[in-house]
């Protein structure tokens, strides 16, 4: 007997216009950060500078762009896929508004410069909290749906859904660990070798579990049903979905090739990264095959068009990155533009071409009318695409660029670009046709924003969408014979269960052992814990993004010992809450900046960069001479570390820290004044210089070999 019941259209509605709208946001933040390189003048604020700006861009792509895309899709695709309404509304709706408070508090906090200094997890303890709760009510929404389903079938795009939901749980909650200091302060529960490690192992695993699980799940379903045809191999799809989960949580490491990582660690990471070619183009694969007998619509459907390149550039983007993942690749890529190019392939071509497929077919099935124009979908489309090259190749160039720089060697083995700045002036160019390419990503974007508006114009939301099928009966899942997943295609539970399980392994060979064997990292008998002044002095490097630009690991090749001295060491970071090794070079590594220079070239370096190092891109810092320290948050520091581990004398918060505080900021002044800079020692420069000094100088004192 046939049951009648509605869609809630109104939900989808709700995040895919969010989605257009903070795409917009985000894109048009990282056209003005990519302008910041090449114009210092952009810097205009404290809070409006590249350091503040360059973490609020990818949130908002990350988590408000590409986030609302998927629970639009979510929410459209689960529901007719298990021929259902969702679960609750309330909780729907619940969903949607915290979601967007999130991605509010985040477009306040991060230009405040409240950020943890974690890539794509910068946004402050009470917003960690607030994910998780949110992610909490979208699960019981998800399975609520899905557990009252009238489809006993659970499709392909069901099982990602389901690994993308219990992944991203486990990969927040673990990586978000951290002590509060105060309301927008938090340090990271782990230090130095270990936090980079299980950041990146988050850092690594976001990209898989936010920005691929789920699209892959959007892919399976919206491509079929724009190309009217059945998904090209099912078998296939079943060993995409196991073997990706299980493989790409292992790959985090990759990020860290020739660091003070253990090399055990590296090698698993490589691995496992070269393993992920197979399942990845298995998927691309798989999509693209799907259109089989299609390919004379893709001329004409701009929605097609869409979604095969973005499934192309998935397939670039899972073959590239195995091969960055390699030492031999890595050695020339890491740290340079080249990154830079990969991951925007993948942004801009995977995540993003796939969004705006997706829009423009369903825009017109919610408003029950057609598209307002095929001329500026396939427009918006060509303009994409030339802004996706227009990007990236200049960003391979300048990427292969600054490898070959960095490296070469004159005849008599003397570095030919030793001065860093060289090799940023070589590649300005394409940091303009960077710049470029995201205006016309941009322009294509606004062409859907009025292709959308007119649409919605010309239609009426369908927001009860009425719908009818037979209800879900008790028939035994292994009734029909059928194969050996059947059983598990059945089962939610079941599947959320090995889902776990397959992801936690990874995890857990990787993690356990880096915590538990101390001879992973060994310590340094010199290392001491940072004093007061230079503790301070860390928090604002970190608040104002400087890790953005400017990394702290010097790898053990000639050509980085040759310009900034000694290979790092694991024991040097024990005390580093978090870490701050850092993924790209915009300026040179800071590791072994200590002593290099005297607290005046910091303090003429801060303040006018342009002027003080003749051709210098790097902006201005004004408010770090007008800004005074937090000194009333210095025994909550203290104290904070003390937990840690980190040891500080018993009760050393109370009077001690502050009397070592002002007596090394006295010995910065008093240095400056004999250079004729008068400044007060309570200003934000002074820390800086304080911690920018200590960078590195531990290995260089006489006991820096006696290990404990």
């Amino acid at each position: 007997m046939l049951e009648r019941f509605h869609y809630d259209n109104r939900i989808v509605k709700a995040f895919l216009f969010a989605s257009i709208l903070f795409g917009i946001v985000g894109m048009l933040v990282g056209i003005i950060v990519a302008l910041q390189l090449v114009i210092p003048g952009l810097n205009a604020a404290e809070w409006f500078t590249f350091g503040r700006l360059r973490p609020l861009h990818t949130n908002a792509v990350i988590f408000a762009f590409v986030g609302n895309g998927i629970f639009a899709g979510v929410y459209y695709s689960m529901q007719r896929l298990l021929k259902t309404r969702m679960f609750s509304d309330a909780l729907s709706w619940i969903h949607f508004w915290a979601w967007q408070l999130i991605i509010a508090s985040a477009a306040i906090t991060l230009p405040l410069g409240f950020t943890t200094g974690k890539e794509y997890a910068e946004l402050e303890w009470p917003i960690d909290i607030a994910i998780t709760l949110v992610w909490v009510v979208f699960g019981i929404n998800m399975f609520g749906t899905i557990l009252k389903r009238r489809e006993r079938h659970l499709y392909v795009a069901i099982w990602f859904y389901i690994a993308t939901w219990v992944t991203v749980a486990m990969l927040h909650i673990v990586n978000s660990f951290e002590i509060p200091v105060s309301l927008f302060k938090s340090y990271s529960w782990y230090a130095g070798v270990q936090d980079a490690l299980v950041q990146w192992w988050y850092g690594h695993n976001a990209v898989a579990f936010f920005l691929t699980t789920p699209y892959l799940g959007l892919m399976y379903y919206f491509m079929p049903k724009a190309a009217n045809r059945p998904v090209y191999s099912y078998k296939l799809s079943i060993i995409h979905f196991w073997a990706l989960i299980f493989i790409y949580i292992w790959a985090g490491p990759h990020h860290l090739l020739y660091s003070s990582l253990p090399d055990w660690a590296q090698s698993l990471g490589t691995v496992f990264s070269i393993m992920l070619i197979a399942p990845s183009w298995g998927g691309m694969l798989n999509g693209l095959l799907t259109l089989r007998g299609a390919w004379d619509r893709v001329r004409e459907d701009p929605v097609l068009k869409f979604f095969v390149v973005a499934v192309t550039c998935y397939g670039m983007a899972t073959l590239e990155g195995p091969l960055l993942s390699t030492k031999f690749f890595n050695s020339i890529s890491h740290f340079t533009d080249w990154t830079i190019a990969h991951v925007h392939v993948g942004g801009l071509g995977w995540n993003g071409f796939l969004t705006f497929g997706m829009v423009y077919w369903l825009v017109p099935r919610l408003y029950g009318t057609k598209l307002y124009s095929t001329g500026l979908a396939n427009a918006h489309f060509w303009i994409g695409t030339l802004g996706i090259v227009f990007y990236a190749i200049p960003m391979y160039f300048a990427g292969f660029t600054q490898s070959l720089m960095w490296k070469q060697f004159t005849p008599d083995g003397y570095l030919v670009y030793k001065n860093f700045l060289d090799t940023l002036l070589q590649i300005e160019y394409a940091y303009w046709l960077r710049a470029l390419g995201g205006v016309l990503f941009l322009l294509g974007a606004l062409l859907m924003v009025y292709n959308v508006w007119r649409t919605v114009a010309q239609g009426k939301l369908v927001a009860e969408e009425a719908a009818e099928a037979p209800a879900l009966e008790g028939v035994p899942v292994t009734s029909d014979g059928g194969y050996w997943h059947r059983w598990i295609e059945r089962s939610p539970i079941w599947m959320l269960v090995l889902s776990l399980v397959l992801v936690a392994i990874g995890g857990l060979i990787e993690l356990v052992p880096t915590f538990l064997i101390k001879s992973n990292v060994p310590t340094i008998a010199s290392v001491t814990p940072y004093t007061p002044l230079e503790l301070h002095g860390r928090d604002i490097y970190i608040r104002d993004g400087c890790y953005t630009c400017h990394s702290q690991m010097v790898r053990p090749f000639r050509s980085e010992t040759e310009r900034y001295g000694e290979y790092a060491k694991a024991g040097e970071f024990v005390y580093d809450h978090p870490f701050q090794w850092g993924s790209k070079r915009t300026g040179p590594d800071l590791l072994r900046v200590g002593g290099k220079y005297q607290n005046s070239w910091h303090f003429y370096h801060m303040l006018d960069p342009g002027k003080f190092v003749k051709g210098s891109l790097m902006p201005p810092f004004p408010h770090l001479f007008e800004n005074t320290i937090d000194v009333d948050g210095t025994k909550a520091r203290i104290e904070a570390m003390q937990t840690l581990g980190v040891p500080y004398p018993e009760g050393y918060g109370d009077a001690k820290a502050m009397e070592d505080l002002q007596a090394q900021a006295k010995l910065i002044t008093d240095d400056l004044k004999k250079g004729g800079i008068e400044i007060d020692g309570d200003r934000e420069i002074v820390a800086l210089i304080a911690y920018l000094q200590r960078l590195g100088t531990d290995i260089k004192k006489p006991a820096a070999v006696a290990a404990k």
